[in-house]
């Protein structure tokens, strides 16, 4: 019996195939970056066919290297960058426009009118969402009324919707499958997140036809087989779930009340609520966690835009060093008294502010602020803008009876920076925990095929899977947390476009 899982991920700046084995432990790995296209200010787009090539290139890869065939692969799990927006003929598989990226803020104007109109209260209603250009809908409602005869050919039934998964599963089948999970459908503001069904008044909301859309199924289950001559015989694809669920199920945050945070080009914290959609009063996101068999399980969740990225920024915008590793000692070697303060609201901020018309900002420079000052805020601000989602995910647990979180689990890219993660741990006043895997987002994926396909009969084996690796204890004052805490919110209300002040902490 094949033992071997292999885990698509595609995520915004790179797509790559990983190799595990039954017991969640890497084997191989593969990796294409992905080029980042910004056609005016504030659009961001991705060539789909570079994003399809690759995931060709990296599977076939990882299979040479790791000297297996196909048949040795139990099955694919995909799991992918969210709310990034596909359309394609039907007929021919033809893209009509590049993917437009979650980050995009295109639809800003968009989503300010659908939110005087008073359409707010209706989408949190069924979707668990706030009105942003973050999410799906209003990117397909663009395509539709910009990109020449879409609106006409959607109508005839000729055109179809995805996300990446969407499309990637589309491409790998063949067209044999025009499908999605729910943990996808529900980033879409077109997801009723309570009965399991797209919603007709969302779609009449956004002008979008029912025909575009993808079948919704279980996170973990039957999404058809690639076709044989793509990689020398069919693999069957077994699982698929947005990265963030998908790190989340990595992370073995299957019990209500665990919580993760996944830092990768932006930073995205979960908590699982259980079988409860619990309604946010401090503008997070309630989504689905999961959903097994038709069973769904829920999650608040709360959305930084940029984390990783700001780094990536000082890196190639800058230039301040050649590689993100130079960061850690770049930090450490930062003036302990500097008040530099760098918020990072490239495309906006995200929760719990949802400002998408706010630039970011650099603040407290002095003579003496150097390279490694402003490396240290930069990490800084990603602790900081966690902080703010903890805040807020407390708070909303609290008011439903349920504990503050403990702990966190984090993982991604950043997580090998231990001077962040102690950081974090300060600024936070709980312990971080650092898995033995960081690659969570693949791991999830993996490990949701093996339960689709039946290498794993349950998911508590999952959670049995699950090693630390390392635990940060906070070791910074109660009067220096707080200090330094309220600089930050002084440095966030200077960017906020509307000028109010940023949420006070509890």
């Amino acid at each position: 019996m094949a033992r071997h899982l292999l885990a698509i991920d595609q995520g915004t700046t790179s797509t790559r195939a990983i190799l595990f084995g039954a017991d969640g432990t890497p084997v191989m790995e593969a990796r294409r970056d992905l080029r980042q296209i910004y056609p005016a200010e504030g659009w961001v787009e991705h060539d789909g066919e570079e994003i399809w090539q690759a995931v060709l290139d990296t599977v076939r890869e990882v299979l040479a290297r790791a000297s297996l065939a196909a048949r040795d692969i139990a099955a694919i799990g995909i799991t992918n960058q969210r709310e990034t927006t596909l359309v394609w003929e039907r007929r021919t598989g033809r893209l009509l426009h590049h993917a437009i990226v979650w980050q995009d803020r295109r639809t800003a104007e968009t989503c300010a009118r659908l939110r005087a109109e008073g359409a707010e209260a209706l989408v949190a209603a069924r979707t668990g969402l706030v009105i942003d250009p973050y999410f799906s809908g209003t990117k397909l409602a663009w395509v539709l009324q910009h990109v020449p005869e879409a609106r006409l050919l959607a109508v005839q039934g000729e055109l179809a919707f995805g996300t990446v998964d969407s499309f990637l599963l589309w491409r790998l089948t063949g067209g044999a499958v025009h499908a999605t999970d729910a943990t996808n459908a529900a980033r879409t503001l077109l997801f009723d997140i309570h009965r399991g069904v797209w919603d007709e008044d969302l779609l009449a909301l956004l002008d979008v036809p029912a025909s575009l859309l993808p079948e919704v199924r279980s996170s973990a289950g039957d999404f058809g087989a690639t076709l044989p001559d793509l990689f020398g015989a069919a693999i069957p694809i077994r699982g698929v779930a947005g990265d963030q669920q998908a790190a989340g199920v990595g992370q073995a945050c299957l019990a209500p009340g665990t919580i993760k945070a996944t830092y990768g080009t932006g930073c995205f914290v979960l908590v699982n609520t259980g079988d409860a959609a619990i309604a946010s009063r401090h503008r997070l996101l309630s989504t689905v966690a999961l959903d097994l068999g038709g069973h769904r399980t829920y999650a608040l969740e709360g959305s930084i835009f940029v984390a990783g990225a700001a780094v990536q920024w000082l890196r190639d915008g800058l230039h301040l060093f050649k590689g993100a590793a130079e960061t850690e000692a770049l930090a450490r070697a930062a003036r302990p008294q500097a008040q530099v303060h760098m918020v990072p609201a490239f495309t906006g901020l995200g929760a719990p502010h949802w400002d998408p018309e706010a630039r970011g900002a650099i603040l407290g420079l002095t003579r003496d602020t150097g390279i490694a000052e402003i490396v240290r805020a930069t990490l800084e601000s990603v602790a900081f803008q966690t902080r703010d989602l903890m805040e807020a995910i407390g708070n909303d647990l609290a008011a439903e009876g349920r504990p503050r979180p403990v702990s966190l689990r984090v993982d991604g890219g950043m997580v090998v920076n231990d001077w962040a993660m102690q950081f974090l741990a300060d600024m936070l006043g709980i312990p971080v925990e650092r898995p033995k895997v960081t690659e969570t987002t693949a791991l999830g994926a993996a490990f949701l095929a093996g339960l689709g396909c039946g290498l794993f009969a349950e998911p508590a084996e999952i959670s049995a899977a699950w090693r630390l690796e390392r635990r940060f204890e906070p070791r910074m004052s109660a009067d220096e947390r707080a200090a330094r805490w309220q600089g930050w919110q002084a440095a966030v209300s200077r960017v906020l476009s509307h000028g109010g002040p940023a949420p006070a902490s509890r």
